[in-house]
C-alpha cells in the first residue's frame, strides 16, 4: 500500500525535477538577462532582445478572461446538476458536459478559427479576428466542462444528512445549498478551478490558432488595455509552441531565453495555485450567506430566481455541445463513409485514418494504464497522509505539473528519451510524455473527494481497530473511486487530443505501420497530429475535409471511452446520484 502511494508521489515529483533540470540546464547554456526578460516587452532574436513582459501580460489576460467566463457558469451548472435536477435528467446532462471535456484541443482550435475569430472581427472591427479575447473565449469553453465535472463530484460527496438537517430547520433549497452543501464541497470545487486554471495556462495549440502571435503588444493606458483585447497578442505558451524553440538550437542566449520563459510559466502556475489555496482556505473563507432577515415571500421568490439561473447555466454547455456536433457533422461528412475508418491514408490528404485510429488507441490505453495507479496513489497521499502544510506544497507541485505546457514535455521527452536514451521516435516514449498530463488530474480529483469525506467515517474506521493501510483500502478507496474515474476520464480526454508532445516523441506524418513491432525507433501515426498537419494546408479543400472528418472520428472515439468510464463510475457510485 505504501509503495503504491509512494510511487504516485515520486512520479509527480520526478516530472517536476525533470522539467526543472531541463529548463535549468537550458538557462545555464547561455546568458539570461532576467530583468529584461521580465520587464522588457520587445522580443527580437535578430537584435538579441529577449523581453517577455508582453507574453506574461497576454497569458494573464487570456487566463483571466477564461476564468471570469467559465467559473460562474461552471459552478452554477454543477449545483444545478447535483442539487436541482432529478437523476433521469442529471445523468444525460452530465454526460453531455463531460463530452465537451473530451473534445480535443485541436478541435476547439478549428472551431475557434471558424466561429470565434469572425465574431471578434465583427465586434472589434479588426481584420481576421485573431485576438486575446478570442483566445480567452476558446479557453473558457475548454475549461468549463472540467470545472463542472469535478465540482459535481465534490457536491455529490456531501452526505444527505447535512441537507436533511438544513431542511428540518426550515431553510429553502437555495439556503440549504449555500449554508450546508457548499462549505462541505468547496475544497473539491476549488480543485476543479485549479485544474481549469492549469489547463488554461498550459494550453498551446488552441490558443496558437486564434491569438495572432504578435510580439511586443503591451498597453500603457486603460484605453489601450481595452483595445488590446480585440487585437492580436502573444502568450508564453504560444511562444513556446511556435517554431522558435527549434530555431533556438540547444544552447546560447536565444535558447536560454526560451527556457527562461518556461521557468516563468511554471512560476506563474505555482503563484496562482498558492494564491488560490490561501484565498479559499484562510480564516473566514467558508461560504456564508447574508445575515439579514427576509420575509418568507422574498425568500421564496429569491429561491426560484436563483434556481432558474442555476438550471439556465446548463443551457450554455448544452448549446455549445449541439453547435459543436452540428459543425463536426456538417464539415466532417467524410467520417460517415466506412472506408474512411478502415483504410489507410494515401499521400498527405487522401484515403482513410485506420492507422491513425490504432495509433491513438494504443497511446491512450497505455497512458491510462500507467497514469491510473500513479495518480490515485498521489491523490491518496494528498487527501489522507500529508499534513496541511505538506498537502499545500504537494498540491502546488501537482498543479504546476498539470499546467506545464505540453510543448515543454515534448521537448524534454525528445532530449531525454528519444536522444539521450536512444529510443528515437517511439510510441512508448509518447505515452510516457503524456502521463504527466493525466496524473495531476487524477491526483487532484481524488484528493478533492477524499478531503470532503465525513470525519465520522474516519473515526469509525479507526475505532474498529483498522490499520492505516486497511482504512485506506476499505474506506478511502471505495469512497474516492468514482471521482478517480472522473479524473482519469478528464485526463485521458486531454491526452487524446494532445498534439505538441507527440510531434517530438512518437508520431510521424506517414510511413509508420499501423501497430509497432517494438519500442525503439517504433513511431506511430495518431489522429491529433494528423489533424494538425492537415489544418496547416487550409487552401486545399480535400485537406480541410479530411481534417474535419478526422476530428469527428477523434471525438467519437473519446465519446465511446467516456460512455465506458461513466458506466463504470455509476456502478461504483451506486444508486445515489443527486438526491
Amino acid at each position: 500500500m505504501w509503495a503504491w502511494v509512494g510511487a504516485g508521489t515520486v512520479s509527480v515529483a520526478g516530472v517536476m525535477l525533470v522539467l526543472l533540470g531541463y529548463l535549468g540546464a537550458g538557462v545555464l547554456s547561455g546568458t539570461v538577462d532576467w530583468i529584461g526578460l521580465l520587464a522588457e516587452p520587445m522580443w527580437s532574436p535578430t537584435d538579441s532582445v529577449f523581453g517577455g513582459l508582453a507574453m506574461i501580460y497576454g497569458s494573464a489576460v487570456v487566463c483571466l478572461i477564461s476564468l471570469v467566463l467559465a467559473v460562474p457558469v461552471g459552478w452554477a451548472g454543477a449545483i444545478a446538476l447535483s442539487e436541482y435536477l432529478p437523476p433521469r435528467l442529471a445523468r444525460p446532462l452530465r454526460m453531455s458536459v463531460e463530452l465537451l471535456a473530451a473534445v480535443p484541443s485541436i478541435v476547439y482550435g478549428l472551431i475557434g478559427i471558424m466561429a470565434v475569430r469572425p465574431f471578434i472581427a465583427w465586434m472589434g472591427d479588426v481584420p481576421g479576428g485573431d485576438s486575446l479575447l478570442a483566445a480567452g473565449i476558446v479557453l473558457a469553453v475548454m475549461i468549463m466542462p472540467t470545472i463542472v465535472a469535478v465540482s459535481v463530484d465534490a457536491l455529490s460527496a456531501v452526505p444527505d444528512r447535512y441537507r436533511e438537517a438544513a431542511y428540518s430547520l426550515g431553510l429553502t433549497r437555495r439556503e440549504v445549498v449555500r449554508s450546508a452543501v457548499l462549505p462541505q464541497a468547496r475544497q473539491g470545487m476549488r480543485a476543479g478551478v485549479l485544474l481549469g486554471l492549469a489547463r488554461a495556462l498550459g494550453e498551446a495549440i488552441a490558443v496558437f490558432l486564434v491569438v495572432g502571435r504578435a510580439d511586443g503588444r503591451l498597453p500603457t493606458s486603460f484605453d489601450e488595455l481595452l483595445d488590446s483585447l480585440v487585437h492580436p497578442g502573444q502568450t508564453l505558451t504560444t511562444k513556446l509552441a511556435g517554431p522558435e524553440p527549434v530555431l533556438a538550437g540547444t544552447s546560447g542566449p536565444y535558447f536560454a531565453a526560451i527556457c527562461g520563459l518556461g521557468l516563468i510559466l511554471l512560476a506563474l502556475v505555482a503563484a496562482a495555485t498558492v494564491w488560490g489555496i490561501r484565498r479559499t482556505s484562510g480564516p473566514g473563507s467558508a461560504m456564508r450567506g447574508s445575515r439579514k432577515r427576509q420575509s418568507s415571500r422574498m425568500r421564496g421568490e429569491l429561491d426560484k430566481a436563483v434556481g432558474l439561473l442555476r438550471v439556465g447555466a446548463l443551457l450554455l454547455p448544452g448549446a455549445l455541445l449541439v453547435a459543436m456536433l452540428a459543425v463536426l457533422v456538417t464539415r466532417g461528412s467524410a467520417a460517415f463513409a466506412p472506408s474512411f475508418w478502415f483504410t489507410s491514408a494515401v499521400g498527405s490528404s487522401g484515403g482513410g485514418v485506420s492507422d491513425q485510429i490504432l495509433g491513438t488507441l494504443l497511446l491512450v490505453v497505455t497512458t491510462g494504464l500507467m497514469s491510473l495507479p500513479l495518480g490515485f496513489g498521489a491523490g491518496i497521499l494528498l487527501g489522507v497522509n500529508a499534513s496541511a502544510r505538506a498537502a499545500r506544497v504537494l498540491q502546488t507541485v501537482t498543479v504546476v505539473v498539470g499546467g506545464t505546457p505540453t510543448i515543454l514535455l515534448g521537448l524534454a521527452g525528445f532530449v531525454i528519451i528519444c536522444s539521450t536514451m536512444g529510443w528515437g521516435r517511439s510510441w512508448l516514449a509518447g505515452a510516457i510524455v503524456l502521463v504527466p498530463v493525466v496524473v495531476p488530474v487524477v491526483a487532484l480529483t481524488t484528493a478533492g473527494r477524499v478531503s470532503g469525506m465525513p470525519a465520522e467515517m474516519t473515526e469509525s474506521a479507526l475505532a474498529l481497530g483498522l490499520s492505516r493501510a486497511q482504512y485506506i483500502r476499505s474506506v478511502v478507496v471505495p469512497y474516492a473511486w468514482p471521482a478517480t474515474l472522473t479524473g482519469l476520464l478528464l485526463g485521458l480526454a486531454r491526452a487524446a487530443g494532445e498534439t505538441a508532445p507527440l510531434l517530438f516523441t512518437a508520431t510521424v506524418v506517414f510511413g509508420a505501420p499501423a501497430l509497432p513491432s517494438g519500442i525503439v525507433n517504433a513511431p506511430v501515426q495518431a489522429l491529433p497530429t494528423h489533424i494538425f498537419n492537415l489544418s496547416q494546408d487550409s487552401g486545399d479543400p480535400l485537406a480541410v475535409s479530411q481534417a474535419w472528418g478526422s476530428a469527428l472520428v477523434l471525438v467519437l472515439i473519446t465519446a465511446v471511452l467516456l460512455c465506458v468510464a461513466v458506466a463504470l463510475r455509476n456502478r461504483f457510485e451506486g444508486e445515489r446520484w443527486t438526491t
